[in-house]
């Protein structure tokens, strides 16, 4: 008998969502986010429970993204239906959690990347360990931060998320609190009794009695010359003030950058300097941009070279960020015919 992908449990006051593909690192599917959102409705009016509770199966994390393997393959046979309706039905439960009427404690144990972000940095209340790797490394795809990847990712202090969305980079549970990615910082040998004492007691009760102080911040150090280096809204102009930079790091960050899809990054650039006004606005975007990486831009190949062939050598067309002009980047912006309306 084959186990489900979604663990669905109460227990007491508490609906527990578990992710359960630990070998596939919990990475999201289509019938994953489906019955994730058939879930968090039924819990909306449920007078019982009061909040509600994501988390992932195994020990290696909650979740490393959506399942890019499935997409890639049906965007290869020219199949554009199950992307369309996968990002569709999973932007849209981002935002259902984004505003929802109860608590939605996230725990961002282990890696958390991509979907696992989507489904836990936009909750009312974010747990990061000593085990978190938080990041969005779409760029090294092909692709964007989507999941409201881009809408986080502006808004985090000074340019730290500009960092993170070019290099792909993740970061542990110290630097996620400082980039406003999380909230609390718990023992990962507590979370067990954590998730007990969520299921009669207030949310914001047990998670001042659970939290612990956070380490000192890696990026804080690094902050002068993130900022510095990412304060533009020119992907060539980012990578020449990298390299001007004595810190090493800073080339480091250069070198890491120029392995990207160079579409990928100036339409990410762009993206997260667009004025947001909502989660959604954020959302609808990056569904266009989504379905464009499918359809004109670097995501297939990116998936092909990362998953598929595993030869970590990605062709990307065009090769140089001097070919992605203006024109190109903007054909990824432009609204497609068939764009569904996300949110009514």
């Amino acid at each position: 008998m084959t186990e489900s992908e979604i663990l669905v449990s109460e227990s007491g006051s508490l609906g527990r969502i578990t992710l359960n593909r630990p070998k596939a690192l919990n990475s999201l599917t289509l019938g994953m986010v489906r019955e994730m959102t058939e879930a968090v409705e039924r819990w909306r009016d449920a007078e019982h429970i009061e909040a509600v509770l994501i988390d992932g199966a195994g020990e290696r994390g909650l979740c490393a993204g959506g399942d890019v393997r499935a997409l890639h393959d049906a965007a290869k046979a020219g199949d554009e239906s199950l992307p369309a309706a996968f990002w569709t039905e999973e932007y849209r439960l981002n935002s259902a959690l984004a505003n929802y009427p109860k608590p939605v404690v996230g725990i961002m144990d282990g890696v958390c990347m991509g979907g696992g972000v989507g489904i836990t940095a936009h909750g009312s209340h974010r747990v990061v360990t000593e085990r978190s790797k938080v990041g969005m490394p779409e760029t090294g795809i092909g692709f964007i931060p989507d999941v409201g990847g881009t809408y986080l990712m502006s808004r985090t202090p000074g340019e730290l998320g500009t960092h993170l969305a070019l290099t792909g980079g993740a970061v542990g549970g110290a630097d996620a609190l400082y980039c406003d990615l999380a909230d609390h910082y718990v023992d990962s040998a507590r979370l067990p009794e954590l998730v007990e004492a969520l299921s009669s007691g207030d949310v914001d009760e047990v998670l001042a009695a659970f939290a612990a102080p956070a380490p000192e911040p890696t990026l804080a150090e690094h902050r002068e010359w993130i900022d510095a280096a990412y304060a533009s809204s020119d992907v060539e102009t980012v990578l020449a003030r990298l390299r001007e930079r004595p810190e090493q790091a800073a080339k480091d960050a250069a070198t890491t950058i120029e392995t990207k899809s160079p579409t990928a990054l100036k339409v990410t650039l762009r993206a997260l300097r667009s004025s947001y006004d909502s989660l959604e606005q954020a959302l609808t975007l990056e569904y266009r941009l989504a379905m464009a990486c499918v359809r004109i831009g670097d995501f297939v190949e990116g998936v092909r070279a990362a998953l598929v062939d595993k030869d970590r050598n990605p062709q990307w067309s065009p090769t140089t960020l001097s070919e992605v002009d203006e024109s190109r980047v903007q054909k990824f912006f432009e609204p497609a015919s068939d764009e569904p309306e996300l949110f009514g």
